[in-house]
């Protein structure tokens, strides 16, 4: 008998960044034409540019707010920074994009400098229409704080990624 292990979980997103949610709206984050599984590596040079990213939900009269974090700045095996603030989005109606949200953080492309790093996507329902504010810094935000200030209670969906910085190409001697 199999038992399904939560990626989450796995990799400590669940514990260094979000607490123990149900999952309960979709949410699809691809780039060009790669869309996000929790655990897939991608390379720098392809998150380059935003993602475009597909939220569910059941009624267009819901908003949600769209966190992107890098909990492993500067390094995973010392991440004083953590979380690192990517990206942040509000005030996106359900079953539409994140393209119609408010950018509080317009997106950052990853640029990890030392080892692999986690890069998670993690969707709040809002209680009302503007009704999140801006954070103070990108650095050491902290997602579960952020959640409690803005009344937006546990998760309703996340995923991530994992990057590391890409070899830089030699130069032939001749």
């Amino acid at each position: 008998m199999s038992r399904y292990r939560n990626p989450l979980v796995m990799e400590r997103v669940i514990g260094d960044v979000l607490d123990m949610f149900v999952p309960c709206v979709d949410l699809a984050v691809t780039y060009a034409s790669r869309q996000i599984n929790n655990g897939c590596e991608l390379k720098p040079s392809a998150v380059a540019l935003a993602p475009r990213v597909i939220i569910g939900g059941e009624d267009l009269r819901d908003f949600y707010t769209l966190v992107m974090t890098d909990p492993d700045a500067p390094n995973p095996s010392n991440p004083i920074q953590r979380e690192y603030l990517q990206w942040m989005v509000t005030d996106i109606p359900a079953l539409t994009t994140a393209s119609l949200g408010i950018e509080l953080a317009p997106y950052e492309s990853p640029r990890p400098p030392l080892g692999i790093h986690r890069y998670i996507f993690v969707l709040f329902k809002q209680i009302g229409r503007e009704t999140v504010f801006p954070p103070w810094s990108r650095i050491n935000f902290n997602t579960r704080d952020f959640a409690y200030t803005n009344g937006l209670g546990l998760p309703v969906a996340a995923v991530y990624f994992n990057a590391q910085r890409e070899p830089v190409g030699r130069r032939r001697r001749r």
